[in-house]
């Protein structure tokens, strides 16, 4: 499975982006896509993830401001953020976990993409 991630950039505070991530190759059917944000200097942390029947989980920190979704069909994971704030800045990683199957329980990572919010 890989994972590719776009729509990242530069805004300024108070804007928005919304990031896209595509699951090409064998993903099971039952399956979470998730999405992390890694600041500089800092580890990387969950923001919010959604199973293949649509439930929604976030970190405490994150709601309000991050919703994530799904389209079923393209396989594709998003993330819409607003009310961006500085120190929003990050890389930011989609992650795919098998639900099902003979591969239950392994990871995949995309390579990120930068979000630089600017004040």
């Amino acid at each position: 499975v890989q994972l590719q991630a776009s729509g990242g950039g530069l805004v300024q505070a108070g804007g928005s982006l919304r990031l896209s991530c595509t699951a090409s190759g064998n993903l099971f059917s039952e399956n979470a896509l998730s999405w992390y944000r890694q600041p500089t200097g800092k580890q990387r942390e969950l923001i919010a993830r959604i199973k293949e029947d649509g439930k929604t989980e976030y970190a405490h920190s994150m709601r309000g401001r991050f919703t994530i979704s799904r389209n079923y069909g393209q396989n594709t994971v998003y993330l819409q953020t607003t009310n961006l704030r500085p120190e929003d800045t990050g890389v930011y990683y989609c992650r795919a976990v098998q639900l099902g199957g003979r591969d239950y329980g392994v990871e995949y990572w995309g390579k990120g993409t930068q979000v630089t919010v600017s004040s």
